[in-house]
């Protein structure tokens, strides 16, 4: 090889093209990252309801490490979605110098488990809110079933008045709705088993039953809907009469 011209010509051309294409490759990796090209402008461009736009400022700052080139978009969106009420953002490049930010941020839908808020998808997360939600309680990772139970029985509930204040889902699979109509509360039990068909069975005999004593003056506090034939039901101040011996 070493007596070959050809080759010598061949092996030098390569090591050449290799340490050409190694220095501009470090000649662009260091003019990527000069100021030149650093961001000027960082907008975002959907209108906030609920976020702090100085929060997402301040996390703006800390994280916008990088130039136009060289800024890691994963990293500052993820750092971004730490932020109440942001549920996402997308980053977009705007040549040459500027940052556009879309923020999607939850909708509060319920509350859940006195800790956090639940959005409109079903999913949870934690923010500050004032204004009066539903409670939604249960294990973790149900909170979208919650929901889906809550939209379900809230529809079948509402042409008798009653709205679902408060739902229930106990770690051993058990509903409760909590309800609320121009007299007060109810407490529906559902149960475990069949718990739509449970609440389906109620409605439809809910205008000679719960409906009647309500247009009597009876209000009724809780019904228990966990029988096979029938539920029970439990009205304020009443007292079963005593059976009298003969």
């Amino acid at each position: 090889m070493w007596d070959d011209a050809r080759q010598l010509n061949g092996v030098s051309l390569a090591l050449f093209v290799v340490a050409a294409v190694s220095l501009a490759w470090a000649a662009l990796g260091w003019l990527v990252r000069q100021p030149a090209f650093a961001f000027r402008e960082v907008v975002i461009t959907t209108p906030l309801t609920r976020a702090s736009g100085a929060h997402l400022e301040s996390v703006v700052r800390e994280e916008l490490v990088g130039t136009f080139f060289t800024l890691n978009l994963d990293r500052a969106g993820r750092a971004l979605t730490q932020v109440p009420w942001v549920r996402s953002v997308a980053l977009r490049r705007q040549w040459p110098r500027r940052l556009e930010i879309d923020v999607v941020e939850h909708e509060p839908l319920a509350r859940w488990n006195d800790t956090a808020l639940v959005d409109a998808r079903g999913d949870v997360f934690s923010a500050d809110w004032d204004g009066d939600l539903p409670q939604f309680t249960g294990p973790e990772g149900q909170s979208a079933t919650v929901l889906a139970r809550y939209r379900e029985w809230s529809a079948m509930l509402a042409p008798l008045g009653l709205s679902v204040q408060t739902l229930t889902l106990s770690p051993r699979g058990g509903w409760e709705i909590g309800a609320m109509d121009a007299q007060g509360t109810l407490t529906i039990e559902l149960g475990r088993d069949d718990p739509a068909g449970r609440l389906a069975r109620f409605v439809a005999a809910h205008d000679r039953t719960i409906g009647a004593l309500a247009r009597a003056g009876r209000h009724i506090e809780q019904v228990d809907l966990r029988y096979r034939n029938g539920f029970a039901a439990r009205v304020p101040g009443f007292r079963e009469k005593p059976v009298r011996k003969s």
